[in-house]
């Protein structure tokens, strides 16, 4: 089963690699600018077709892909039949647009399977329905239950396993977290509550008893909850989607600012005798092999394993979305950088009377973009290592 996991991530990997560059692709068609090569992979070609006039292919190396679109820069010779179609001659707008569309599509993408992860698969959640009644409430950790003890209000009012809490005060509630904050908030207040006990609904007067936790006293009415599978109508899991995509995203930022910081450590882990922090860094090798035990552990259900494996791929999505768009060359946000420059100067010349000036000449930054290159590269490498020498093992 470890080897479909990483398959299945593989697969998964090299589409959202050709639905980043179908993003350049498309966009750069609808803007008339000529593009003559989309491939998935570096290196040698292994296999090809031409369609109008783009070639299409697989290449040697599955490390990417790219979309070839005719002047990207102003050194390159073009025809006089592409010299109108060279993507520098396009408007800043329609450049940024092509530029950008990689990585929104990496964005729908992401959305996209959080919204399927939360409407059809479901997640691992605690439900509304009762599993235990405890017998009483205890005011520490190690209080056994006795004539003594504080009774459950659960217990006293009738409250049995299998019954389901479907209402507080009236108002019914999409989670069972929800439910807890208005117990936790009603220490000594009475509680309307409505059960659900095999399709007939009971009213119900609980009023949650008092107990300390963490300094602060809070409401407990002596329940444990069973845990399943939780799935949303197609409203609630569109707005819970867009709630866990810009958590995704600020925790791509956080861990890219932390990420100059957390490199020491990377290496103390690869090279020493250090265990491998599970929330560092990780690398695409260190991802596969994620999915695949993932894939093979037993303490999952198969629906759990779908819904670990859609959120690893979305996170993947959203995360690189958000990278591609760093002003750094040779990423997309770089290139952008440079379109949003152009600008610039063309509002410039134009507020002074002056004729528009000549497209930046990207080439000119190629020292920068080297640097960006090794350091990219550096890490990946290190990285690799990371994740083969000490790989990043899962608690099931």
């Amino acid at each position: 089963m470890m080897i479909v996991g990483i398959l299945a991530f593989a697969v998964a990997l090299l589409l959202s690699v050709m639905i980043h560059e179908a993003g350049h692709y498309l966009t750069a068609k609808k803007f008339g600018m000529k593009v003559t090569e989309f491939f998935l992979g570096f290196g040698q070609k292994i296999w090809s077709f031409t369609r109008g006039e783009t070639e299409f292919g697989l290449k040697a190396i599955p490390a990417g892909g790219y979309c070839k679109i005719v002047g990207m820069t102003p050194r390159e010779e073009l025809s006089p039949a592409d010299a109108d179609r060279a993507f520098i001659k396009a408007t800043v707008s329609q450049r940024l647009i092509v530029l950008g569309a990689g990585s929104f599509l990496h964005f729908v993408l992401g959305f996209v399977l959080l919204i399927t992860l939360f409407s059809s698969v479901g997640i691992t959640s605690l439900t509304n329905k009762v599993e235990r009644v405890s017998e009483c409430i205890p005011q520490t950790s190690t209080e056994v239950c006795s004539p003594q003890s504080v009774p459950s209000p659960a217990k006293i009012v009738g409250i049995k396993a299998g019954d389901k809490i479907v209402k507080v005060n009236g108002l019914s509630y999409d989670e069972w977290s929800e439910v807890v904050t208005v117990i936790r908030s009603s220490a000594g207040k009475q509680l309307d509550i409505t059960i659900d006990r095999n399709g007939t609904l009971i009213d119900l007067l609980i009023t949650p008893a008092s107990r300390l936790l963490d300094g602060q006293t809070i409401g407990v009415i002596g329940v444990v909850n069973e845990i399943g599978t939780i799935t949303y109508g197609p409203i609630t899991a569109v707005t819970k989607a867009a709630t866990f995509t810009g958590e995704i995203l600020q925790n791509s930022v956080t861990a890219l600012i932390s990420l100059p910081s957390r490199i020491p450590d990377l290496i103390n882990q690869t090279f020493g005798n250090q265990e491998r922090d599970p929330e560092g860094l990780v690398g695409v090798v260190g991802v596969a092999r994620v999915s695949g035990e993932t894939a093979e552990t037993k303490a999952l259900t198969t629906r759990e394993k779908i819904a670990t494996f859609i959120l690893i791929i979305a996170s993947l999505n959203i995360f690189v979305g958000m990278f591609n768009l760093l002003p750094l060359l040779p990423l997309d946000g770089g290139h952008m950088a440079v379109a949003i420059a152009d600008g610039v100067r063309n509002t410039r010349a134009k507020a002074k009377g002056l004729a528009k000036p000549a497209p930046f000449d990207v080439e000119r930054l190629i020292p920068i973009t080297m640097v960006v290159f090794v350091v990219m590269a550096s890490l990946s490498l290190l990285l690799l290592t990371a994740d083969i020498l000490n790989p990043i093992r899962l608690n099931f």
